[in-house]
């Protein structure tokens, strides 16, 4: 089987394929073209086809990471688009809740407010009414209006409608039938309904959730069409797959339909990415740090596995989303991270970045703003001829000019603003990092550190020193490690129901008749998919709390029948996770259960641990000695530091600090005081000195 993985950042597209049977390996990085990233996607994959003698008629299955529905919210890019909701209920995205971003500041942006997903002008209520009951209905549903409204919306040159009925999540009816009246009416609109994006209670996350996918539905949409195009133009008509915020992969049909599921994509790949890592070197606690060119990513990996975000802190761009999504936490930190002074004088790096294009001024595309990348090559930790693998020429020169202009308004010399740019981009994720460990009451002291992205092991050692973290892991190919977590996966789909039931009074009938019937849904959805019954599973789960409590924890249900004597294990699982994530529980204190969950996964093929180069000797991967600048104890110093390239090491080497590797995908640092140790299944270990 021939895989191929893309992940698409915001400064370079990842590409990665593996042959499971002969397990070859190869990988590629191009510039990802932001006009329209499809294009780079596919330049990626036929130019390591050419490159390695791989015919691309022989690829079985692309998987992709994609940031099209993210950038689309973070810049406010989406559709023009339209709500049709309950009569007085129209503004429930507007006002939210009672909680805000800054609880005790009367001058701040509320995200929903300052940037509406859909105008109020375009957001139209009718009349209707679902009662708490099944099928119960209290006000019927004026098809009048409903057309009305539609007609409305095309005289407003509306691309996108979305439609958020209050007890929607109860019962669909109206919501469906508002949908056939839409394609009876304006059919090339793109149409999302709240009860198939997110069927659970809490109206502002389920409405907003739903206009997120209605916001960047046609964009998304139009984006996958154009792939899907462009992989066949170029003789590769493989199967394409889509990373999802869940962990798994989806059809190009199924994100279609429901972008708001790739909001994480690349993101969540990376998380994998560092699993698969893990596993290599046998190490269960992980903290995956995925330092790409504009933003950081934080994940966390324990003995189970990674955990998914709560409904409590759920948020994109300031928008609370309700779907599932492995638990990332993302700052604005990246080699093209801009430095800066603020308006208050404050010395700042981030989170605006460079982007790729002009990128940062060592790029030579005409940037003209220190960023990381140049404070590296100030220091001496990236050369100009040994940069991507010396296919991207470096421009030393540029990178002084910039950071010189940024000493001068510091009154500092070059050398000490090139670290205090590194030092407060390291203390940045340095935060974020404990934000995500030490705020949850896990000891990062406990965790190696996972590094990729391309500037993850530039920066890595530096972070860990900070944190206390015994050792840094860094992959065998760092640069796209988030394209090789894209081959780690299996296609995911997630359904949901809300249904209140207490611990002491469980109707198990109606609760097993309607975990099968969830369960039986996604089976015929991933026989659609061309998945066998040997290759599904089925894995069902509770959001449970405690009566009185706002927000809830998700736990395992049993593996078949539900009943009195199983869930006990249930609810013995909701006690321990509530003390871990909130220091108690309460162990006489009845559990509400308020959703139920099931997850199918269909098994994909993955891929094989690669074969890693077996290395030549460290003579012959020495490269040169150079002089890099390292904060030792507070002081600057220059040290002599041997400079070598990585597929030559041979496993079992021993490397000590201060030595930089060079690799096509990126440059790993190790400090003063660090050695790195190469084992054989290709990771680098480098254990912290103080």
């Amino acid at each position: 089987m021939r895989l191929v993985g893309v992940d698409v950042g915001g400064t370079f597209t990842d590409v990665i394929f593996n042959d499971t049977d002969s397990r070859l390996t190869a990988i590629h990085k191009v510039p990802t073209t932001l006009e329209d990233p499809s294009i780079g996607v596919v330049q990626g994959i036929i130019e390591l086809c050419k490159r390695n003698g791989i015919v691309p008629s022989t690829i079985d299955h692309v998987f992709h990471g994609t940031t099209i529905a993210t950038n689309a919210i973070l810049e406010n890019d989406g559709a023009n688009t339209g709500m049709i909701t309950t009569k007085g209920y129209r503004d429930i995205t507007h006002i939210g809740r009672h909680q805000r971003p800054q609880n005790y500041s009367i001058m701040q942006d509320i995200p929903w407010q300052e940037r509406p997903l859909v105008k109020r002008r375009n957001r139209v209520a009718v009349a209707e009414r679902m009662g708490p009951e099944k099928d119960q209905v209290l006000t019927p549903l004026d098809e009048a209006e409903v057309r009305e409204a539609i007609s409305y919306f095309k005289s407003m040159g509306i691309e996108s409608i979305v439609v958020n009925f209050l007890f929607s999540f109860i019962n669909p009816l109206h919501e469906e039938r508002v949908r056939e009246i839409i394609n009876e009416e304006y059919p090339e609109a793109f149409v999302t309904l709240s009860s198939d994006v997110s069927p659970q209670f809490r109206e502002f996350e389920r409405f907003t959730t739903a206009s997120i996918n209605a916001f960047v539905g046609p964009k998304v949409k139009q984006y996958i069409k154009n792939l899907e195009q462009r992989l066949l133009d170029s003789s590769v008509p493989a199967e394409l797959h889509i990373m999802c915020s869940n962990g798994g992969v989806a059809t190009p049909e199924t994100v279609s339909q429901k972008p708001v599921n790739t909001l994480l994509s690349g993101p969540a790949a990376g998380v994998l990415g560092g699993l698969w890592v893990g596993e290599l070197s046998n190490r269960k606690n992980l903290i995956t740090f995925d330092v790409g060119g504009t933003s950081a990513d934080i994940g966390i990996l324990t003995e189970d596995g990674y955990s998914e975000s709560s409904a409590r802190d759920t948020w994109i761009a300031g928008y609370p989303v309700m779907v599932p999504m492995i638990d990332i936490h993302t700052i604005g930190a990246g080699g093209g991270s801009i430095a800066h002074i603020d308006e208050g004088g404050a010395f700042k790096v981030g989170p605006r970045s460079a982007g790729s294009r002009p990128g940062p001024a060592c790029y030579g595309h005409g940037g003209q703003k220190p960023t990381v990348s140049d404070a590296n090559v100030v220091l001496g930790r990236i050369v100009e001829d040994n940069f991507l693998g010396g296919e991207m020429s470096i421009y030393p020169n540029a990178a002084f000019k910039v950071i010189d202009e940024l000493a001068e308004k510091l009154n500092l010399s070059r050398e000490k603003t090139a670290e205090g740019i590194v030092t407060i981009m390291n203390n940045n994720m340095a935060n974020a990092i404990r934000e995500k460990t030490v705020q949850r009451g896990a000891d990062p002291r406990e965790f190696s550190l996972v590094a990729f992205g391309g500037a993850g092991p530039l920066h890595a050692v530096e972070v860990a020193q900070i944190l206390n973290i015994p050792e840094v892991i860094i992959p065998p190919h760092p640069g796209i490690n988030s394209a090789t977590g894209l081959l780690t996966t299996d296609l995911k789909y997630d359904v949901i129901k809300t249904q209140f039931m207490l611990s002491h009074s469980i109707y198990y009938e109606q609760l097993n008749h309607d975990l099968k019937s969830l369960s039986s849904e996604l089976r015929v959805r991933l026989h659609e998919d061309g998945i066998s019954d040997l290759n599904i599973k089925i894995d069902c789960y509770a959001d449970c709390r405690y009566i009185g409590q706002g927000y809830e924890l998700r736990v395992k249900l049993p593996d078949g029948e539900v009943d009195a004597e199983n869930i006990a294990a249930t609810f013995e699982q909701f006690h321990e996770k509530h003390k871990v994530e909130y220091g108690h529980s309460f162990l006489d204190s009845p559990i509400e259960i308020v959703n139920i969950r099931v997850t199918g996964i269909g098994i994909m093929p993955k891929i094989e641990k690669t074969l890693v180069h077996p290395g030549l000797s460290e003579a012959e991967a020495y490269i040169k000695t150079g002089e890099t600048i390292f904060n030792v104890e507070g002081e600057l110093k220059t040290f002599p530091t041997k400079f070598y390239q990585r597929e030559k090491i041979p496993s079992g080497s021993v490397i000590p600090g201060p030595s930089i590797v060079f690799q096509k995908d990126t440059t790993t640092i190790i400090p003063p005081r660090s050695t790195a140790f190469f084992e054989e299944n290709g990771n680098m270990i480098i254990k912290v000195g103080e």
